[in-house]
């Protein structure tokens, strides 16, 4: 057999959408000759196969061919196998143990049984969301008496160690400002008591920073975020702490005789803080000791500081700092933990590469979406990528997680970890737009970093973390009056909630794609060069939005796919 088909009965190939369908997704690898895909299915335990369907095309990745189908599972229990119809109507099978000539011959593959809570299930809000990241140190200070003395001008530039005094009750004092942009979840780095600007090296994870407030604050920002229609998620750094941390602390003065001394991965008798004999956060990092989240009592007392601000000050979930090196036990409890005391709540990991070893419905709800980032800077910023490789590469990213972590993923253009957008566009505001256009109309949770709307600019970290622009003279009005518009629009269409992005066409000056909800709404958006402005708008389309960027200069490798100008085109 020529064709090159895969397909396992597990995710991201096989796993239930609820509790009576399954999503099948095949890959075929090009090149080869078939006219269609059906699956033939059934309860496992009757002796033929009662029903079949016709796999839809899904798109073109890299490499494969998509094709899906969701079975309706009645019983809960699913034998199925595939039937290739070749030319002249001439049909093979492919069953869990390859190809064979009759159906009857393939062995089925099978899912026993859908059990409720192997369903993956994802907050039902994320579908109408529009997240915004704030690093509260420099969004806006709210409290004057609480800024630390020796604070730098709100505006100078940060530096690592800078204090520019942002507070809890500045960004309260600012929810007006989010509400009206359409913000409906805020994502605050972190807050608890630290040494650091950035306050990722926790002293006291029980304690907001007293530069920040105390938690009555956070209970008001909370409280008035909710009357706004406005969820609040923090971020939570369980894989290290920082060097004032209590238990850290008694290592250094107790040695082996510490209590705490197996909470850390130390080498030696005793704690040498200069040649730093223990593991850290990345390498040798003195004051962000790694924790050993495996000892029980780091994951209770873990488990614990999830469970505890979600019940003192009913945040809406959290953000989990370098999720990828905790081992997946302690996810899993921590995900019992969290939905427990809060259903609703919001798990994001930050993982920068492929997740799907956490995206399987038992640990994160969706990570970081770094991929696709790279994937939009590579194609409307650094000039890495034609429209057909764009295409290709953001079809297998869609395939590469199961559909609910497709619509919970944090979808972002920078953070306080990168570059910020403008400044990697070399200031270009029609870089910023074609980008944050298909930022806004991609599946997931699309998500602003503080200042990027009103076109900010900063390098790599600290210089990504400036204070944030209030001085409206000093503010891109044109550019933020485009971004509420685009917010605007993914609230507003029920096709921008969910569903697949299905590639139709991507050719030299030419993105077409269509977004389908979940309840069958369409929604076109292009990207049209210049000379490909007549390319297929129909008369009767209702034009959702519309948007036409100027040329600029390229800052990439090469000639950018719409630096000429672009028009963005949405309808139905």
């Amino acid at each position: 057999m020529d064709i090159g088909l895969q397909h396992q009965s597990n995710s991201p190939f096989a796993y239930p959408l609820g509790q009576k369908v399954v999503r099948l997704v095949v890959q075929v690898h090009r090149p080869y000759e078939m006219q269609e895909i059906r699956v033939h299915y059934g309860d496992k335990y009757e002796t033929t196969y009662t029903d079949v369907l016709t796999m839809q095309g899904a798109g073109q990745g890299t490499h494969f061919d998509y094709f899906v189908a969701d079975v309706p599972v009645p019983t809960r229990r699913l034998k199925y196998a595939f039937e290739v119809v070749l030319a002249e109507n001439v049909s093979q099978w492919f069953g869990e143990m390859g190809w064979t000539r009759d159906l009857d011959e393939a062995v089925p593959f099978y899912i026993p049984y859908i059990c409720p809570r192997d369903v993956f299930t994802v907050p039902d809000w994320v579908d109408q969301t529009v997240a915004y990241q704030i690093f509260p140190e420099r969004f806006a200070n709210g409290n004057p008496l609480i800024t630390p003395e020796g604070a730098c001008g709100w505006y100078d530039t940060p530096t690592s160690t800078s204090i520019h005094g942002g507070d809890l009750a500045g960004i309260r004092q600012r929810l007006d400002y989010l509400h009206e942009l359409g913000i409906r979840l805020v994502y605050l780095t972190p807050i608890f008591r630290a040494g650091s600007n950035h306050k990722y090296d926790t002293a006291d994870y029980f304690e907001i920073d007293p530069q920040f407030g105390t938690k009555d604050d956070l209970r008001a920002l909370v409280a008035d975020a909710h009357a706004r229609g406005m969820r609040v998620v923090l971020d939570a750094v369980l894989n290290h702490c920082g060097y004032s941390f209590r238990p850290f602390q008694d290592v250094i003065r107790n040695g082996r005789k510490s209590r705490y001394w197996d909470w850390f991965f130390i080498e030696g008798d005793e704690i040498d803080t200069e040649a730093v004999n223990y593991e850290t956060f990345a390498t040798k990092l003195r004051n962000m000791p790694k924790l050993n989240l495996a000892h029980p009592e780091v994951e209770r007392y873990m488990l614990k500081v999830a469970e505890y601000w979600l019940e003192e000050c009913d945040i809406d979930g959290w953000r989990l700092d370098v999720a990828n090196e905790i081992d997946h036990v302690f996810w899993r409890k921590f995900r019992e933990t969290v939905k427990r005391a809060k259903p609703d709540a919001l798990i994001i990991g930050e993982v920068w590469h492929n997740s799907l070893p956490w995206l399987q419905g038992d640990q994160f709800d969706g990570v970081m979406n770094y991929p696709l980032r790279e994937c939009i800077l590579d194609l409307f910023v650094r000039g890495r990528v034609a429209e057909d490789e764009f295409a290709k590469r953001v079809t297998d990213w869609q395939f590469a997680y199961p559909a609910q972590a497709q619509r919970a993923m944090f979808n972002l253009l920078g953070s306080h970890d990168t570059e910020r957008i403008r400044t990697l566009a070399g200031g270009s505001v029609a870089a910023v737009v074609q980008a944050m256009a298909l930022l806004m109309t991609a599946p997931g949770i699309p998500m602003i970093y503080y200042g990027d709307e009103i076109g900010m600019q900063g390098g790599a970290d600290p210089l990504c973390r400036g204070g944030m622009v209030w001085d409206e003279d000093r503010q891109d009005k044109a550019l933020l009056d485009i971004v509420k518009r685009l917010v605007k629009l993914r609230l507003s269409e029920p096709a921008l909630a969910g569903g697949l992005m299905r590639m139709e066409r991507a050719e030299p000056g030419l993105l077409r794609y269509v977004r389908e909800g979940q309840t069958g709404e369409r929604v076109w958006v292009q990207f049209a060069a210049p000379d490909r402005l007549g390319a297929g708008i129909p008369k009767t389309a209702r034009v959702l939005f519309a948007e036409q960027t100027e040329p600029y200069v390229a800052q990439g490798e090469q000639a950018l796919a719409f630096s000429e100008g672009c028009a963005i085109t949405v309808w139905r």
